[in-house]
């Protein structure tokens, strides 16, 4: 890595930090000396950048009208490119939109030379689903989960029997082909997962419902991973 390349890094390190943080902890993640640390941070505080902090302390980005424009490695923005076409193959269509619409913003940002660059794709996300699979009841699910929200929903099984679920709803967790519900069901007093191609009717009922240390997705990826 250049020293340009490391800046960049060195900013960008700083930009995703809400606090200071310590040459020690930049060093370690950008794999440089300490030494190296203090040298680029002087280097950005001469080019304008407004830097805060000191040796031993740490260091903070403050707001600046001075900031380079974000950049991205080659690398990163096929990174980048392939998330969003996964987005816009296997989402709902609020997110294929957003998808869209941050890689558009992305795209604006960049230096005209990679903006004029048009390489044929390498890495292919064929859509193979029927679009209703995900994007009837996603972005209702999403909602619910977000806003804490109790939904009722008709469900089928593998074998095509129906039933009636009451469900507060956790997460979503999306297998490489099927999108799952992970919620919490009232009826059974415990975790149940939903495939969401399986819905046939779903309605919000506008009861709130609270989670907890032993009622949320953390402690069921947490407590479902140890088996």
């Amino acid at each position: 890595m250049n020293k340009a390349e490391r800046l960049f890094s060195l900013l960008t390190l700083l930009r995703s930090k809400r606090y200071a943080v310590t040459a020690n902890q930049l060093a370690e993640q950008l794999q440089v000396s300490e030494r190296t640390i203090y040298r680029d941070i002087q280097s950005l505080c001469a080019s304008g950048i407004n830097i805060e902090g000191e040796a031993g302390v740490g260091y903070v980005l403050r707001e600046s009208g001075q900031l380079p424009p974000l950049m991205f490695s080659e690398q990163e923005l096929i990174a980048l490119e392939l998330g969003m076409k996964m987005v816009q193959a296997w989402s709902d269509i609020e997110l294929a939109t957003a998808s869209k619409s941050a890689a558009a913003k992305i795209k604006s940002v960049l230096p005209d030379r990679l903006k004029n660059e048009n390489p044929a794709p390498t890495i292919l996300v064929p859509c193979t689903h029927k679009e209703t699979e995900f994007s009837t009841f996603n972005k209702p699910i999403r909602q619910a989960i977000d806003k804490k929200e109790k939904i009722e929903l008709v469900y089928h099984d593998h074998a095509g029997i129906q039933s009636k679920r009451v469900l507060q709803p956790l997460g979503l967790v999306f297998w490489g082909k099927v999108w799952t519900l992970v919620a919490w069901c009232e009826l059974r007093e415990d975790y149940r997962n939903f495939r969401v191609d399986r819905i046939d009717k779903l309605k919000t009922l506008g009861q709130m419902f609270e989670t907890s240390g032993n009622k949320c997705l953390e402690h069921y990826i947490s407590r479902y991973s140890s088996k």
